[in-house]
């Protein structure tokens, strides 16, 4: 099992390499070894709750799961309580892996956490649902949903 330094590490690794704005990124799998291995991470998911509603979401116990909307629905207009919201349950020191549909929104909220003190503000690479495949269908290429690991339907 990889232990949380060597996945701190690694997401540190894609930071530098990717000049991120953020700590760093994990894929999903790498995501969900860190939450196993620090049982104070939390996943954020960023998605509206339109989208938890009517296609799922993580399956992670309650106090390593937080949804604050990056962005509403509908209007898409950004949250302006975003960064309270997330203050309201994780803590600055607090490994915090946000994750959206296809990995787009989670970079913007890992961005502005950090820029709001989060130590730790991650991404968490592919999404839940990862990009469409040639027929346009989502969760078939990459993403949480695709690498098998738990989540509930809608």
């Amino acid at each position: 099992m990889t232990t949380r330094d060597e996945l701190l590490q690694a997401a540190q690794a894609r930071q530098q390499q990717n000049q991120l704005a953020y700590f760093g990124a994990l894929t999903p799998e790498e995501s969900y070894a860190l939450l196993q291995a620090d049982s104070k991470a939390v996943l954020v998911d960023v998605r509206t709750q339109a989208e938890l509603d009517w296609v799922g979401g993580v399956d992670l116990p309650d106090e390593q799961f937080a949804h604050v909307e990056w962005s509403t629905y509908p209007g898409g207009t950004q949250n302006p309580d975003f960064v309270a919201e997330l203050r309201a349950r994780v803590g600055e020191d607090t490994p915090v892996l946000f994750l959206c549909r296809s990995a787009a929104r989670s970079k913007h909220a890992a961005r502005v956490a950090t820029e709001a003190g989060f130590k730790y503000a991650m991404d968490v690479l592919e999404g839940f649902e990862g990009p469409r495949d040639d027929q346009h269908h989502r969760k078939t290429v990459e993403g949480w949903c695709f690498r098998g690991l738990p989540w509930h339907g809608a």
